[in-house]
């Protein structure tokens, strides 16, 4: 199509400073930022999105901003890009304008990546060197469109929670399996915003104790091609294809407005909203992936390539390509995006994957990268929540302690040594120490809180906790490459059988173990987070890389659950209620005076030249806290991850009074009944891999 059909249209000089597709109520200004293009089309396509029915060059270059108005272009125009430029791959430009590219800023999507040779800025079937060729092939047919949305923050929102740091319970989970087989909530709505938003899916998570929902991606994805080859989805969404635009599969029949009514739902609810976001890279892949947006739009200032030799990508993400966070635009584009979640989408905070890429400079990682200095001095995106992925692949990628003030980090130390502790591996008290008391190893410093590590067991990468205890090995063979892929350091404990089993004595092992590790995360200081399912045993079936099992085996099986299952749930309900009654269990700094005491089963203190003793699998910790609510808080928390009974002399309290016992992994929820007034040097057993808590 020629620009000839541009004559209908009145095109105006615009705005550059507003990029997107904005609508004014009487037209739409239309702004991309492209460094080295030569000229920009914008395309314009029916209802349908099948046929284009106009091509406008933008008439602006301003500050390297493409722009143009474009008066009576109303919400709900279909549009996309042609970028014209160099296609010089050695030099890191791979412009090609027969491919439609997607608008970074789009705040919708309609229709959906339909695979084709098109998609690639390459001859596909060329015999050598393929990205250095030049596809003439037309990907328009076989691309989704952008869809110009009059979407903007509410004027007058209604208030949402601020749940302080110290007070937070991260309950990461997924929009999709969460819902897609709940009973109460409608077929119609299940897997998508509108049924994670039913009133009965919020009372259920409420009732956890959880303070916050942390959705795994949410941001428009694509299905890899070579998975839909094998008739897989991307499941997870770690994939991003557009950081402004919701992922049409989970859109609600208000489509835009579906997902602010279900943030609204959780916030009536008292909940905050997370959103786990991938900025780290895009579904563009390297040099042999398609060209669908940032790499026809201007390949060499999106992503990082390598410096002697541009063609090729740096890839410290594992996944092809790695966002060039030092570029200003780029930088921008990401504020601008998580501004935009914030204030018109509502959202209370963000995890971000692989965070260590945000903050890597040409030189390595920097706390006072670009990055982290712009969104520390953001008026908006310093007062919500955020927690970082500190690691990647790339060198110095591990950064566990590394990210600034302010920041929250997930804790990978705390959930290998406390996953090695109740296996009952040797020589690890000591780590253990350190990680229940809120790791200060890594986070007392520059005044950093308890809080700023996340502490937890399991995530949406790797077993649940149910396979953790179930399995020894990872059986992955239905993602389709022969079981290599996924984690094989587990650290994990099958108690003598693989998988499920009849044997009432190791199901009572493993129920056993399940609430030793539950208790353990959400009674030590720091912030955790509770893998949705968990609470009531949900299995993956031993597949610890579930990324592309959209189906039952990721799902959660509600109609499935047993008593022994919900009797788990009342157990995390009870433990989070101890955790909400007893500030000592949630500390808000390392200074607040809290005494903390290391005994052993004999009573005494823990002796240093024993701290590192292969044998010591039993051990105590007393905190006292002063002049807290009714004049001071108390506990003694002991842990026996041996296989056999431990008999425990009491220490004495802080303050003048007896203990009781007020939870028992042995016994469960029942396990405040008895054993109450229990005096100094009193002794108590502990069963075979378990946990008692006295007040």
């Amino acid at each position: 199509m020629s620009d000839g059909k541009a004559t209908q249209f009145d095109v105006q000089a615009g705005d550059s400073t507003d990029l997107g597709a904005v609508h004014d109520g009487e037209g739409t200004n239309f702004a991309i930022f492209s460094a080295h293009a030569e000229r920009v089309e914008l395309c314009f396509f029916d209802e349908s999105g099948e046929t284009e029915t106009a091509r406008i060059t933008l008439p602006e270059y301003t500050n390297e901003i493409w722009h143009g108005y474009l008066p009576g272009v109303k919400p709900g125009q279909r549009y996309g890009y042609r970028v014209h430029g160099r296609f010089a791959p050695e030099e890191g430009h791979r412009f090609n304008p027969n491919k439609l590219l997607l608008d970074p800023y789009a705040k919708e999507y309609a229709g959906s990546v339909d695979w084709n040779d098109a998609h690639y800025g390459y001859v596909v079937d060329a015999e050598r060197e393929k990205d250095l060729t030049f596809s003439e092939l037309d990907s328009a047919p076989f691309m989704p469109k952008c869809v110009v949305c009059d979407w903007r923050a509410d004027p007058n929102p209604p208030a949402r929670p601020v749940i302080p740091w110290d007070r937070t319970i991260f309950y990461e989970t997924h929009v999709r399996g969460f819902t897609k087989l709940h009973p109460a909530v409608p077929e119609d709505l299940r897997g998508t915003f509108d049924g994670l938003g039913e009133k009965a899916v919020v009372d259920y998570i409420k009732s956890l104790g959880v303070t916050s929902v942390e959705l795994l991606p949410v941001h428009a994805y694509l299905d890899d091609h070579h998975l839909a080859a094998k008739n897989l989805t991307n499941y997870w969404g770690y994939n991003t294809i557009g950081f402004f635009a919701p992922m049409q599969r989970y859109e609600g029949k208000a489509h835009l407005a579906s997902f602010r009514d279900m943030v609204r739902k959780f916030h009536d609810a008292g909940l905050e909203v997370i959103l786990d976001v991938v900025y780290n890279h895009t579904a563009e892949g390297n040099e042999m992936g398609p060209t669908l947006s940032f790499k026809g739009i201007d390949n060499f200032a999106y992503y990082r390539t390598m410096p002697d030799e541009p063609r090729f990508y740096i890839n410290d993400t594992g996944t092809g390509n790695t966002v060039n966070t030092s570029h200003p635009r780029v930088l921008q584009m990401i504020l601008d995006s998580l501004r935009y979640w914030v204030e018109v989408m509502e959202v209370d905070g963000f995890r971000f994957d692989l965070g260590t890429i945000l903050g890597r400079e040409p030189h390595g990682f920097d706390q006072r990268g670009g990055f982290f200095d712009a969104i520390g001095q953001d008026p908006v995106l310093r007062k919500v929540k955020l927690v970082g992925e500190p690691w990647d692949i790339g060198p110095g990628g591990y950064q566990v302690g590394g990210f600034p003030p302010g920041w929250g980090e997930w804790n990978d130390k705390y959930r290998d040594t406390t996953r090695a502790y109740w296996k009952g591996e040797p020589g690890i008290i000591r780590d253990l120490a350190a990680r229940i008391t809120g790791s200060g190893d890594i986070y007392d410093l520059r005044g950093r809180r308890p809080w700023a590590g996340v502490n937890f067991l399991t995530a949406h990468d790797g077993f649940t906790l149910n396979d953790l205890v179930s399995y020894n090995e990872k059986h992955n063979e239905a993602n389709g490459e022969d079981n290599n892929d996924g984690h094989g350091h587990n650290l994990s404990f099958n108690f003598g059988v693989e998988g499920p089993t009849e044997d009432e004595g190791i199901i009572a092992a493993r129920e056993r173990q399940k609430r030793n590790l539950l208790a353990t995360l959400l009674l030590s200081h720091g912030t955790p987070m509770l893998l949705a399912g968990d609470e009531h045993g949900h299995s993956n079936r031993g597949n610890n890389n579930v990324y592309c099992q959209d189906n039952e085996i990721a799902w959660m099986r509600w109609e499935e659950l047993t008593e022994r299952d919900h009797a788990l749930t009342r157990f995390v309900q009870r433990v989070t209620q101890l955790r909400a009654d007893h500030p000592i269990f949630r500390r808000a700094s390392f200074r607040d005076g809290c005494l903390l005491r290391w005994v052993n089963p004999a009573g005494g203190d823990q002796q240093e030249e024993h701290w590192d003793d292969e044998g010591v699998l039993a051990i105590g910790l007393l905190m006292h806290m002063p002049d807290v609510e009714q004049g001071g808080d108390e506990a003694l928390i002991l842990f026996n991850a041996f296989d056999g009974d431990v008999p425990f002399k009491i220490p004495p309290r802080v303050k003048k009074g007896s203990w009781s016992v007020v939870l028992d992994t042995d016994t469960g929820p029942s396990s405040d009944e008895g054993r109450k007034g229990l005096k100094a040097d009193a002794e108590l057993t502990l069963s075979p891999r378990s946990l008692i808590v006295l007040m």
